[in-house]
């Protein structure tokens, strides 16, 4: 179950992730956006992209695969918490300097630029999400922030197959 968020007598912070089953493992590693700049990232940063609830996190993974890849390819949900709440800095929507980069599309070279930026001088990046407007995703350098968050758990991730459901 999702914990309560603070207002609502809940106490952690709590960060989700879907990965691919093979790869659940690593989940913490970056490696993904080792080797490709992802949105917030530039190429060669090991950014590793959470979500702070677990829907947000599958839509993630689903605008790149498809709901039907999350049904067939066995994929896990870890979820972890942050002990160190003063290392997460909340990017205010209007502090970015294109309010593009929040819309759905291809990063920019300047977005991930400045996504780095924040990456090195933060342990933890709290900014809003291009997939779900009102959702946010929570965005570390595993290496940066080793001590300031732990494993809570991992599970089996099961799709709802009505998501992917042929509509003929």
């Amino acid at each position: 179950m999702t914990p309560l968020p603070a207002a609502l007598g809940g106490v952690d912070l709590v960060g989700w992730r879907l990965d691919n089953a093979q790869h659940a493992s690593a989940w913490d590693s970056g490696e993904g956006s080792y080797r490709a700049a992802r949105r917030w990232n530039l190429k060669g940063v090991r950014a590793v992209y959470c979500s702070l609830d677990p829907s947000t996190a599958i839509l993630e993974v689903a605008v790149h695969t498809g709901f039907e890849a999350l049904d067939i390819v066995p994929h896990v949900l870890t979820s972890f918490s942050v002990d160190d709440l003063a290392g997460v800095h909340v990017v205010d929507s209007a502090s970015i300097p294109d309010q593009g980069w929040l819309r759905p599309g291809t990063a920019t070279a300047d977005q991930q630029a400045f996504g780095t930026e924040l990456l090195a001088r933060h342990k933890f990046v709290l900014i809003p999400s291009a997939v779900s407007s009102h959702s946010w995703n929570l965005i570390f350098i595993s290496g940066r922030a080793a001590a300031a968050y732990a494993l809570r758990s991992q599970e089996k991730f099961a799709l709802d197959a009505r998501l992917h459901r042929s509509t003929n």
